[in-house]
């Protein structure tokens, strides 16, 4: 490891096979915690590059343990979190109602590190129970339209790692990898990510697969459609820029989709939009983001899927899915 780091401080880059290797060998112990912080620092203060990404994506789908629901056409609506933003748990909350418009959702999440409230964190608050059980993972698609892959039970080979994630506080790497390594490895994917170049470095890696896939980044630094303002869009059609218009929703304010400073407060917010009781903005935000995940699984207009996603949610569907899953956890 010390050689590596010299190289990286002397501002050179790993090919993809370094990169994958380096990745392997900390997940087996081989470096000690003070390596692996300093190792992840380096990517703090500069640029990652195609193939250090590539390569590390390549090391978490080697070791992590996969979910074979290959029979089922699934979405994931994924963010890389780190933006800084807090806002409430919107691609969360829109993968229910994804589920909710009758598209199957395998939602990959996590503990939030840079965020007060990541999708791990919400969901376990209201009583959503992990597994890594195949079986019951097939059940919840049947039953609720929607799965959760808690990354830690996938992915045992970043053990070394978590906690120093954690001490750090910090956006890492690790978040930008997060949305590329769902274990169920589904045939559609919404990812959002914090910064245009990390986007244009997903469309690139993406390009070279057969998903279904839009990448999302809000102009002004969301990882999401945030309707603040316009959103870069890379899908497997085109590149385009949205406007809140052009969903024939309004521009919001970064106050009205603030998340709260606890995971309680982010709970509530998440229930109360659920249940109906979710305010103007809050709702549009979250059927913006379902809508777009709706067009990209099944090949309607964005305004088609936002409208679909609307009702969705208006009509309970999105609730009756969370309750499902819910009473599902229960015989966990």
């Amino acid at each position: 490891m010390k050689t590596l780091l010299n190289r990286l401080i002397n501002y050179e880059q790993l090919d993809q096979k370094e990169a994958r290797d380096v990745l392997v060998a900390i997940s087996e112990g081989k470096h000690n915690p003070s390596q692996i912080a300093a190792f992840l620092t380096v990517f703090m203060m500069r640029p990652i590059s195609l193939q250090e990404l590539e390569g590390f994506r390549d090391a978490l789908l080697e070791l992590c343990i996969p979910v074979s629901i290959e029979d089922y056409n699934t979405i994931d609506l994924c963010g890389t979190g780190g933006d800084g933003k807090n806002t409430f748990n919107v691609s969360t909350l829109a993968s229910f109602v994804t589920a909710g418009a009758d598209v199957m959702v395998s939602k990959h999440g996590n503990y939030g590190v840079s965020s007060i409230s990541g999708s791990s964190n919400v969901l376990e608050h209201l009583g959503i129970a992990f597994s890594n059980n195949p079986d019951y993972l097939r059940r919840c698609l049947d039953e609720a339209g929607i799965c959760i892959l808690h990354a830690p039970l996938f992915h045992p080979a970043m053990k070394e790692v978590a906690p120093i994630r954690r001490e750090l506080g910090v956006k890492t790497f690790f978040n930008m990898l997060g949305p590329m390594v769902n274990p169920a490895f589904p045939k559609n994917q919404i990812v959002g990510v914090f910064n245009l170049e990390l986007a244009r470095l997903y469309g690139y890696l993406y390009q070279k697969g057969s998903k279904n896939y839009s990448i999302v980044h809000a102009l002004d630094g969301y990882d999401e459609i945030s309707l603040t303002g316009g959103a870069k869009v890379f899908s497997n059609a085109m590149e385009q820029i949205l406007y809140p218009e052009d969903l024939n929703l309004v521009q919001l304010s970064p106050e009205s989709i603030y998340g709260g400073a606890t995971v309680a407060a982010a709970a509530t917010i998440f229930t109360d939009v659920l249940q109906g009781k979710g305010s103007r903005q809050q709702n549009d935000v979250v059927c913006a983001n379902a809508g777009l995940a709706i067009a990209t699984a099944q090949g309607c207009s964005l305004k088609e899927g936002v409208q679909i996603a609307q009702e969705s949610l208006k009509s309970g569907q999105a609730f009756i899915r969370f309750k499902k899953l819910k009473e599902l956890s229960s015989t966990q």
